[in-house]
């Protein structure tokens, strides 16, 4: 237990019979009879209602028992009679929230300096920047933790809503609040209300970073290639800087065959962002329509160099496969098919690639 209060009977305060009780359900405690313990830290704190360890020690006792709803009177009689016991915030600060208090909770959290059930406790309460910094901080001493993560995307979806919410309420008919309902719309896959909602964004702000790609995503998802490549195509008129448009354009103007074109914006997107494997997989499969063999199975080779188990890799080892039986090196060809099967077992299929 955390101050299991042997060390503390010395105290002249304590009376010799509260002390036996306390000895005694340390003693239990640590043979595992934990409701023995209760019953003897229970006596000692009838004893003396003022001996603060007595109730810090059944108020653990009972948080180790996970009857955290018992435990929060003597956990809050322990802070009372020591506000300065650390150890009794930090179990009451638990026992609260699990209780579903958090608004009672986050004081003594703060005084344990417990950042994660304060971030819990701070997201409960709405105060979602405040969460998302504890929790961040958090996730810096133990990172990769799935509960951390879990409630760091919690908060920050939380906070995005609320941004979102207030966005719309203030302004309801702003670029801003189109785009907003355009995304929404996209991810429910409502492709029509998602085209009509970024057309009035771009009625009002056709300067928006973002927007012409994000309509583009629109009419490739629907197959609508030319259209698909006039909204890319702008968005790269926007931000020649922006690897993905390269690459989206690239990609459009390949799946409308237009392979030399393609070439050269899937080369621009390789070089204003390397090493991505999507437009080394396009880069090759372009590189291999024009017969530029060398071209393709380097692209693809630089890919595997990067992924080896994703889609697009699978789809490379496909491509690659291709290459060798035309050259007629039956065994590397079929060492690459086999790894195209193995990897189709195990990951899906990236969208527009071939089966």
């Amino acid at each position: 237990m955390g101050v299991i209060a042997v060390v503390c009977l010395a105290f002249q305060a304590v009376s010799t019979a509260a002390a036996q009780h306390m000895e005694a359900g340390v003693q239990a405690h640590r043979q595992g009879h934990f409701d023995v313990a209760i019953k003897e830290f229970t006596e000692a704190s009838r004893l003396d209602p003022n001996l603060s360890e007595a109730f810090l020690d059944l108020g653990e006792e009972y948080v180790h028992t996970h009857d955290n709803a018992a435990a929060i009177a003597p956990l809050k009689r322990a802070v009372e009679l020591r506000p300065d016991l650390e150890a009794a915030h930090l179990q009451l600060g638990y026992a609260l929230l699990s209780q579903g208090y958090p608004a009672e909770a986050i004081p003594h959290l703060e005084r344990a300096h417990a950042i994660e059930a304060l971030g819990v406790a701070q997201t409960e309460t709405g105060q979602f920047q405040d969460a998302i910094g504890n929790l961040t901080a958090a996730l810096a001493k133990r990172p990769n933790d799935p509960d951390l993560l879990y409630y760091l995307g919690r908060a920050s979806g939380l906070l995005a809503k609320r941004a979102m919410d207030t966005l719309i309420a203030a302004y309801p008919d702003s670029a801003r609040t189109h785009q907003a309902m355009a995304e929404n719309y996209y991810v429910l896959r409502q492709m029509p209300q998602a085209e009509g909602e970024f057309r009035a964004a771009l009625q009002q702000r056709p300067d928006i970073p973002g927007l012409h790609m994000e309509l583009g995503l629109v009419y490739a998802g629907a197959a609508q290639w030319p259209k698909a490549e006039e909204e890319f195509r702008a968005e790269t008129k926007l931000q020649p800087g922006n690897a993905e448009a390269s690459y989206r354009l690239g990609s459009a103007l390949l799946q409308q065959g237009k392979i030399h074109d393609a070439r050269i914006e899937l080369t621009r997107a390789d070089k204003l962002q390397p090493d991505m494997p999507e437009t080394l997989y396009s880069l090759g499969k372009a590189a291999s329509l024009e017969d530029d063999i060398a071209a393709a199975e380097k692209a693809w080779l630089h890919l595997l160099g990067i992924e080896k188990q994703s889609s697009l890799a699978a789809q490379a080892h496909f491509g690659l496969a291709a290459i060798y039986r035309k050259q007629g090196n039956a065994a590397k060809a079929k060492t690459e098919m086999e790894e195209f099967q193995r990897l189709q077992k195990t990951v899906a299929q990236p969208e527009g690639t071939a089966k």
